[in-house]
């Protein structure tokens, strides 16, 4: 696999559907990581605006439920609870919680996600809560849904972490 100067890997332009959804969604997640890379604890808590309370340490906490969410109880039908019982999603922050804890446990529920599509179909189906139907339009979502799901979910934040980074320390880039 090829990888950028940065170390991500760049999704192979001819793979077959399953794995070029599943590069990409991996392309995603290292993103994250590459633009809260070398931060200490203090930068990742660090607002870019005053209207907003987003920080790069609430995104690896709110991307932590995501992962179990999609993959945990909608793809694999498990009874799992929130990662951190938060019900804004996992954005809320917690003064004893380290980002190195939350990246421990991100990188945790990313290879559980793993683990569960391991040999799925795209075309294999999750059942989705009533809420989550409601807005879907659908008890049933694929797992291709879900991995275009996550794509857009993680490149949408890593945009919001482009500008958190960039208010920080000035680090800019891909």
């Amino acid at each position: 696999m090829t990888t950028l100067p940065d170390g991500r890997p760049v999704p192979d332009p001819t793979a077959g559907e399953p794995a070029m959804l599943t590069d990409w969604l991996d392309f995603h997640r290292e993103t994250l990581a590459m633009k809260c890379s070398g931060l200490d604890d203090a930068q990742t808590r660090l607002t870019a605006v005053p209207s907003s309370s987003l920080t790069l340490l609430g995104l690896v906490q709110h991307l932590a439920e995501v992962e179990r969410n999609w993959f945990q109880r909608v793809l694999a039908g498990r009874d799992v609870p929130p990662v951190y019982g938060d019900p804004a999603g996992g954005f809320a922050l917690d003064p004893q919680r380290s980002y190195g804890q939350a990246l421990a446990v991100w990188r945790r529920e990313v290879a559980v996600s793993r683990e569960i599509c391991e040999g799925r179909s795209p075309d294999d189906v999750g059942r989705l809560s009533e809420r989550e139907a409601a807005v879907a339009g659908s008890a049933e979502v694929s797992l291709r849904w879900i991995l275009v799901h996550l794509i857009e979910e993680y490149a949408r934040h890593n945009g919001h972490a482009d500008l958190l980074r960039e208010g920080i320390d000035g680090v800019t880039g891909p």
